[in-house]
């Protein structure tokens, strides 16, 4: 369905990495986020190591900081969420630089952003090393509920519709002199979001009657080989790493 359209998130490569199969890399990657989420904030020495452990898997896998760093931007509103929460929050003051800031925000903040972004990191490690059409066959592999699937595979094909069909009517708008850039202009995008819908809707349809005609019974072609034992000791060599990292962590 999906193996001839890329995806921004994905970048191809013939790394030890992108030739694990894709349920050992989402098992990973869960397991991976576990350990952040469950690691105490004040752990400031395990959030480093987890860092350092993703940092090695970028290197194998031949994926440059810059790439990551763009694409994890997405998180920009829970970045400026942590730099708000030290001054509003309540309870005792600490002063940084100067400034008394809440000291419960502080630490909050702190949780929210190195766990989001640690988080972020890993999502699109697993991203960039395996193609959406490897995630479903993936999820199918590892027994996920046929609906969730189903919905995560249209989802990832009509990303691409709706996508497509804003592009055109971006360029059609453009080519009559609409300029996005003026206020004014602003009723004009707000009815063009309205006709995308209904053009996207109507498109959906005609791709969902399109996939039944060739076969589509609810699940991805699977033509791919069972992971085997060194596969899993391969892919899960990052979470064990991290379970240590853990269990160091919340040692009393």
């Amino acid at each position: 369905m999906s193996a001839g359209h890329s995806h921004p998130l994905h970048r191809p490569g013939d790394t030890p990495v992108h030739r694990l199969p894709a349920q050992v890399k989402i098992v990973a990657a869960i397991a991976t986020a576990l350990c952040v989420v469950s690691t105490p904030r004040d752990q400031y020495w395990a959030f480093g190591l987890y860092l350092v452990l993703l940092s090695a898997i970028w290197v194998v896998a031949r994926i440059p900081p810059g790439w990551l760093a763009k694409r994890a931007l997405i998180e920009a509103p829970f970045v400026v969420l942590t730099f708000v929460l030290p001054f509003i929050a309540g309870g005792p003051e600490v002063h940084v630089l100067g400034v008394a800031v809440s000291e419960h925000g502080l630490l909050t903040g702190w949780n929210i952003l190195v766990k989001g972004t640690l988080g972020v990191l890993t999502s699109l490690t697993l991203a960039a090393t395996t193609s959406p059409g490897e995630l479903i066959v993936g999820l199918q592999r590892l027994r996920v509920p046929t609906m969730v699937v189903t919905i995560a595979t249209l989802m990832l094909r009509y990303l691409e519709v709706i996508a497509a069909e804003a592009r055109r009517m971006r360029l059609a708008r453009i080519s009559r002199g609409h300029d996005p850039r003026f206020l004014w202009q602003a009723g004009a995008t707000a009815r063009g979001v309205g006709t995308l819908f209904i053009r996207s809707y109507e498109r959906g349809e005609r791709v969902h009657l399109a996939m039944v005609s060739r076969g589509w019974v609810g699940a991805m072609p699977d033509h791919s080989t069972p992971a085997r034992g060194i596969a899993w000791l391969s892919g899960l060599a990052l979470p064990g790493l991290a379970a240590v990292v853990l269990g160091v962590a919340l040692w009393p």
